[in-house]
């Protein structure tokens, strides 16, 4: 049995919003790695679009495969056992992107990114709901919006730091390619996988040091109703949790889709002067849009009530991002960025609405919650299809379905409705 928090002793929770930020910088900052490793893996691998967002595919649908024995582990085990889990987990899912650059052999990248996504889940199944728990309820939406926006800072950084790594600074075209020699294109194409090694080694070295710090930290532990059954399968009797679920789907699907193809839809325009990394900035220029809403978010949240803000944030993500469809040139480039200011609070918005008075139940409701995140599995290769059919503009039009219903959840699905299990009278079954 956990020990109950501490109460009207503020400092003590300082420790652990450290650890939670820290895990949300370094899962934050992998997440958006991705960006960058779908252009270059697409280049080394040599691979279509559909098949470049398989990255994401297998990062995300981790999520949606683990999410459950996460919360299974966490549950027996307690949040603190699951952050060292999840550390470890990512580390083993680092080290063998070096055997993958070796052998330039897709399947195996796509391997180790997916268990390095099963240590991320076990971290944001243990970290997020520990610090929603971490003081008074009402604040419960601030204290993940402040988290959040630490974790953008890692968000940020990534894009540009791994364009630095794994770009060219003059893109070298499929033409350039195609026309090398067989022994030259192979020599390039195995120096283009050998980037990857040094900047996931040294992740490893760093999710290892971090679970012995965590490992030996005493943190709080939190005493919940464990008095009614837990059983998965009751949460759909809450219908604002699992309609919660489908909103963290098409909230991730979306910001997924959008900034996965940030690159490859920029160079689509044939902008003078365009190139990849440049356009990685763009996506770190988004990230930082993301961070000032979060940071500003953590303010209002206070001040206004969740559903509205919610609204409003998927109402002009929803619009930046049909209006860039529509627009020309780098005013597109820039409606989408400014994508990221509006879908900034989204998560923590849709996660506290969705686990409101759930009671014993909020862990089951995490769980759910994080298996949502395989939106980003689904919605990225979706957009693939039509960007290799010559038409990604128009694959823009997943995120736009996305939004609306964010909408929907926020205006009537986020509504505490509790569907009661059916029950039979005894005394009926006695008389008959």
């Amino acid at each position: 049995m956990e020990n109950q928090l501490p109460r009207n002793k503020n400092e003590k929770y300082i420790v652990p919003f450290i650890i939670v930020m820290t895990l949300m910088f370094l899962w934050n900052m992998c997440r958006n790695i991705n960006d960058v490793l779908i252009p270059h893996l697409k280049r080394a691998c040599r691979l279509t679009d559909v098949q470049s967002t398989f990255i994401q595919s297998a990062f995300f649908g981790a999520y949606f495969l683990l999410a459950l024995p996460a919360g299974m582990y966490i549950r027996r085990k307690g949040y603190k056992a699951g952050m060292v889990a999840g550390l470890v987990i990512a580390c083993v899912g680092a080290c063998l992107f070096y055997p993958a650059a070796q052998t330039r052999y897709y399947p195996l990248f796509l391997g180790a990114l997916f268990i390095m996504a099963a240590g991320f889940t076990f971290l944001e199944t243990a970290a997020t709901p520990y610090v929603a728990k971490l003081g008074a309820p009402e604040g419960a939406s601030s204290r993940l919006s402040l988290s959040a926006a630490i974790g953008s800072c890692g968000a940020i950084g990534a894009p540009y730091v791994a364009s630095l790594l794994l770009l060219h600074e003059k893109d070298v075209s499929t033409a350039e390619i195609n026309a090398y020699p067989p022994e030259q294109l192979n020599q390039f194409l195995t120096n283009e996988a050998s980037l990857v090694k040094l900047p996931y080694i040294a992740l490893a070295v760093f999710f290892l040091l971090v679970s012995i710090c965590i490992l030996f930290i005493k943190l709080p532990s939190i005493q919940e109703n464990t008095d009614e059954q837990y059983k998965f399968k009751n949460v759909f009797r809450y219908r604002h949790a699992y309609l919660g679920a489908l909103a963290v789907f098409a909230y991730v699907g979306a910001e997924v889709g959008i900034v996965s193809f940030f690159i490859r839809y920029a160079k689509s325009m044939n902008l003078e002067g365009l190139g990849e990394r440049k356009a990685a900035l763009f996506i770190s220029l988004f990230m930082l849009l993301v961070l000032a809403g979060r940071l500003s978010g953590s303010w209002l949240l206070k001040k206004a009530p969740a559903p509205r803000m919610l609204v409003i944030s998927a109402g002009g993500a929803c619009a930046c991002v049909g209006l860039a469809i529509l627009a020309p040139g780098y005013w597109s480039l820039y409606l989408l960025v400014l994508v990221g200011l509006f879908t900034s609070v989204m998560y923590p918005l849709i996660f506290t609405l969705s686990i409101k008075d759930l009671g014993a139940y909020t862990k089951a409701a995490s769980s759910l919650l994080i298996m949502g995140i395989v939106g980003g599995a689904i919605v990225p290769p979706l957009m693939g299809i039509l960007s290799d059919r010559g038409d990604i503009r128009l694959s823009y039009l997943f995120p736009v379905a996305c939004y609306v219903y964010v909408i929907y959840y926020a205006k009537k699905g986020s509504r505490i409705a509790y569907k009661k299990p059916q029950t039979v009278n005894v005394k009926d079954l006695e008389t008959a």
